[in-house]
């Protein structure tokens, strides 16, 4: 009898929901014009209303203009067009940019390219617990940045970036902010007006919805130049045909998000890190120890001489699914960027694991994983070769 599959890698992607499959479903077979034939026929209306009504839906959750959401194919394209397409912009009057060193990749790898193309980076330290320092970015922030882009949480360990008081500092010294979102969009309240963000990255397939869409919120009035060329979908900011029946299922991923599934994930979360860090000897908490300063879901560890890559595997085999490190960087030999950043040894992030939850994971499961995990880590200790 097949085992079943406990899936607690949530922050690589989600399982999409589906109420979300069933809304899309008519714009693959039916409404399947595309919405830039809005004048010239009904079916091209009629896609062009899914589309609007997805926008106003998410424009909702941010307390922003449906007009200034631009939908993209995630949030890898979503990150490159807020840095590259605003250092376009600004090219000539303005040549500095700023980032943390836990960004997620797309960001980093971005900015990194504007610094070849000759812009000026900085780029932030992190505490411990992974979180920025504001004294740091006042003393960076000049007359010549044109953009401050801090993610709001992690993607690996979970911080939750001060993204209030940083849009502030930006706002003080004339520089625009941009906000990587994509893990705690309908996660945590995310209000434009409150945050003074320019630019919001925004992702589906992060909270149940489709893969392949995305967003970025841009605040009316803010200079931004596009990067694809030849078409002038999404108010002339993103060439390309849109993706109707993906934003029609990223519109209702975001309407069935409520308050109380992230209480729920709460309570497993904390269930979880209390059940991990007493049931298991020698584990280390990774991220900031106040749940409430972590993504809701977001539980990250170190086992004491053993390594991430063998529990993981271990896991695997009894039917759990759980990443160490990031799952866009566990293809490669080296520990985790996010770890180093945050000043930690080689073993201890080597030795990491993530586990993110959603709400379709239960307590049942939680336990089942904390028992796994005890059986695993006890069993590799006995054969480990860094063993004392």
């Amino acid at each position: 009898m097949k085992q079943k599959r406990i899936y607690l890698d949530n922050a690589a992607t989600t399982r999409t929901d589906p109420e979300v499959v069933k809304a899309m479903m008519p714009y693959f077979t039916e409404t399947y014009a595309v919405a830039s034939s809005q004048f010239s026929h009904t079916p091209g209306l009629e896609a062009r209303e899914g589309l609007d009504e997805a926008r106003e839906i998410v424009a909702g959750k941010l307390n922003s203009s449906p007009e200034e959401i631009v939908f993209t194919s995630g949030g890898t394209e979503a990150n490159n067009l807020a840095l590259k397409g605003t250092a376009q912009a600004f090219k000539g009057k303005k040549d500095h940019i700023i980032c943390s060193g836990v960004e997620h990749n797309t960001v980093l790898h971005s900015c990194q390219w504007l610094e070849q193309e000759g812009f000026k980076l900085t780029i932030l330290d992190v505490n411990e617990e992974g979180f920025i320092d504001l004294d740091q970015l006042r003393e960076c922030i000049t007359d010549h940045t044109f953009l401050v882009s801090i993610q709001h949480g992690n993607q690996e360990v979970g911080t939750v970036q001060p993204i209030a008081a940083v849009g502030e500092i930006c706002k003080e010294n004339g520089a625009l902010f941009h906000v990587d979102a994509a893990l705690s969009f309908t996660q945590m309240d995310l209000d434009v007006n409150v945050l003074n963000a320019d630019f919001i990255t925004l992702s589906a397939h992060k909270i149940h919805g489709p893969k392949g869409v995305g967003g970025l919120y841009v605040r009316t009035g803010t200079e931004l130049n596009k990067i694809f060329h030849g078409g002038y979908s999404e108010f002339d900011l993103r060439s390309g045909t849109e993706n109707v029946a993906g934003v029609v299922g990223f519109g209702k991923a975001v309407q069935i998000a409520q308050p109380d599934h992230v209480e729920n994930i709460r309570s497993l979360q904390k269930h979880l890190m209390d059940r991990l860090t007493k049931d298991i000897q020698h584990v280390i908490v990774n991220g900031p120890k106040d749940i409430e300063k972590r993504l809701p879901g977001n539980v990250n560890v170190s086992f004491d001489l053993v390594e991430g890559e063998s529990v993981v595997l271990h896991l695997d085999m009894k039917g759990i699914s759980v990443i160490t490190g990031s799952a866009c960087f566990s293809r490669s030999l080296e520990p985790s960027y996010v770890m180093m950043a945050m000043g930690f040894s080689h073993e201890r992030a080597h030795g990491s694991i993530r586990f993110t939850l959603s709400r379709f994971n239960t307590m049942e499961e939680i336990d089942y994983a904390v028992e796994s995990c005890n059986e695993v880590v006890e069993a590799l200790r006995m054969i480990s070769p860094l063993k004392k």
